[in-house]
């Protein structure tokens, strides 16, 4: 069975979209369950910015993809960083010239890279089945039954879970998500623009009373991320008519309707305790497995190469038990190591947002004043946001 049987992807985000076509690309057949029809809307931006690494990833398993991902997206020419309301730190940025190769990012909503992606399995063969929401994993020795909610089953020879924070596939396998959530949140607001393609950061900044402002380009729009101060309330301050009454101090008039969508995060540190079953046939990855904060754009693009890595495992164990559980065993030891990596790179950054002392406040301020003299104290307010640079996201 494990040598015919093909692999059932749990997922159709941009995560489970991409362990499709790398297990395509090593020739393996793939059945994709996805719960929501195929004419889903996906509100909000979302995980928007796709990395250098990710875009040669997606390349390497499907010729032309990093590309079109490329071009559909939009770079930034300006890097800038102001505290309360003063600039300590800015950079400009040349075209990228795409003869040189592909970019160091690009920046587009996830349900463009979405549809881009699933263009992609539809033309490698990947059977795509839409309004299936899976109900039921069981692994054995020789590969998984996979049930869904009109009754059908389904076998296969392994299971890539890529079905989001809320995993069916995750809780089929018995692991459960450990870590922690901060407390506080932020507030994006999504606006129909053409961006201007400058990437802010506002420390502190004095027309959101004194709360931290994040303004973010994307092709078609831009990203207002406001992060929350004590006493601030989701139901409230995250209210349309409460946004529509703050958010033109932080940008300038903003009829509504360019708002195109209102959402709140927390900061979430989350890993999977195991990212495979006993029996080696189910392979967690993305938000199934991990969840990071939108700061350092860890979730989508660390997922990328956790699906990656899977597809890798699943085709080097196939038909074969021993060198199954070997390459799946090292998959899961990798990729959660790799999460523990990102996990503690998301904390770093939370403490820097969200200063624990008075110390920790003490110390950006003292950057800020520095920084028209010292410009590596204004580099360090522009990187910390994100975590450690020398982090591996992948």
């Amino acid at each position: 069975m494990a040598d015919e049987a093909p692999v059932i992807v749990v997922g159709a985000g941009p995560v489970g979209l991409c362990a499709a076509l790398a297990l395509r690309a090593h020739r393996v057949p793939v059945v994709l369950l996805e719960a929501d029809p195929a004419d889903r809307q996906r509100t909000g931006s979302r995980a928007l910015y796709v990395h250098g690494k990710s875009l040669a990833l997606l390349e390497s398993i499907s010729r032309g993809l990093g590309a079109e991902l490329a071009a559909r997206g939009v770079l930034w020419n300006v890097r800038r960083t102001l505290y309360r309301g003063r600039q300590v730190y800015a950079r400009e940025f040349p075209p990228h010239d795409p003869a040189r190769g592909l970019p160091p990012f690009t920046s587009l909503r996830q349900s463009e890279t979405e549809r881009i992606l699933l263009h992609a399995c539809e033309s490698a063969g990947v059977e795509v089945r839409w309004n299936h929401p899976v109900t039921e994993i069981v692994a054995h020795s020789a590969g998984v039954t996979v049930a869904t909610a009109d009754g059908t089953t389904w076998s296969g020879s392994h299971v890539v879970g890529a079905d989001g924070a809320r995993s069916t596939v995750r809780k089929c396998t018995g692991s459960t998500l450990d870590g922690s959530a901060a407390e506080g949140f932020h507030v994006v607001v999504d606006i129909a623009d053409a961006p201007d393609l400058e990437r802010v950061m506002h420390y502190e900044h004095p027309a959101a009373g004194g709360r931290s402002v994040l303004l973010v380009p994307y092709a078609g729009g831009f990203q207002v991320d406001v992060q929350s101060r004590a006493g601030d309330a989701p139901e409230g301050f995250a209210a349309p008519e409460e946004v529509c009454r703050w958010l033109p101090a932080l940008i300038g008039p903003t009829p509504s309707e360019r708002i195109t969508a209102i959402s709140v995060y927390r900061f979430l540190q989350l890993i999977a305790d195991d990212f495979t079953d006993p029996h080696h046939r189910v392979l967690l990855v993305g938000e199934a497995a991990h969840l990071f904060p939108p700061f350092g754009a860890r979730g989508m693009n660390s997922g990328f190469a956790d699906a990656q890595a899977a597809a890798e495992a699943i085709a080097v164990g196939r038909g074969a038990p021993v060198a199954n559980a070997e390459a799946v065993t090292r998959f899961a030891t990798a990729r959660r190591a790799a999460a523990q990596v990102n996990s503690a790179a998301a904390g770093a950054a939370l403490r820097h947002l969200r200063p624990p002392s008075t110390a920790a406040r003490l110390r950006r301020g003292a950057a800020a004043r520095l920084a028209p003299v010292v410009p590596r104290f204004g580099e360090w307010l522009e990187h910390a946001p994100y975590g450690p640079r020398a982090v591996v996201r992948h």
